[in-house]
């Protein structure tokens, strides 16, 4: 079994940047006007699992929910510490108090949570 999380956006070229320039998920694969779609695959590096963007067609991207996340665990703070960086913004403060403890989270371009957090 393999894991793909797919999510739709009007702002594709914003957030396969941050995504992928930014947080460091390397890219695997794109397509262009499939029935109207354009999307990007994004790999979560020693995970197996996919990030899936994509755009068009007739549905608009959903609003961001503070509590529909994107955790991504590491093995040390050196790791978060270097992606917080190239980020280059400001944390957001999470709903959830234990994330708020336990994580550092950002905004994507959409709005949505990205949490980094140490692998314990």
């Amino acid at each position: 079994m393999k894991l793909r999380i797919a999510r739709h956006t009007d702002r594709l070229d914003e957030l396969v940047a941050f995504y992928r320039d930014r947080v460091g998920l390397p890219e695997i694969g794109r397509f262009k006007d499939h029935d109207g779609y354009d999307g990007v695959f994004l790999e979560i590096p020693g995970t197996g699992a996919h990030l899936e963007l994509t755009t068009g067609g007739a549905h608009r991207a959903p609003e961001p929910h503070p509590e529909s996340l994107l955790v991504l665990y590491f093995d040390s703070q050196a790791e978060i510490d270097a992606i917080a960086e190239r980020i280059g913004q400001a944390p957001v403060v999470p709903a959830n108090p234990y994330w708020l403890a336990n994580a550092r989270a950002y905004a994507d371009p959409d709005g949505f949570q990205l949490l980094l957090a140490l692998n314990t």
